[in-house]
């Protein structure tokens, strides 16, 4: 029922254009482009593994220590 529905449809209603515009370097809200610059740590430092893996196991190990604690605990 569906695939007639857009088989009737114009094709110029079915068309998107994508385009895009030249970035705005001089504006105070474009920000900088190119690999690594999106994400909000720098991989390039020297410890960089060190606190990653850190942070991983702290983050993965968290939610398990929580539920020992929860479930030893004195009520």
């Amino acid at each position: 029922m569906l695939s007639r529905t857009f088989a009737r449809l114009p094709a110029t209603t079915a068309r998107r254009g994508f385009h895009t515009t030249r970035p705005q370097f001089a504006s105070p809200y474009h920000y900088p482009e190119g690999p690594r610059s999106n994400i909000p740590f720098n991989p390039l430092t020297r410890f960089f593994a060190v606190r990653y893996w850190t942070f991983m196991a702290v983050g993965f190990g968290a939610p398990f220590g929580i539920a020992v604690w929860q479930t030893y605990k004195n009520k």
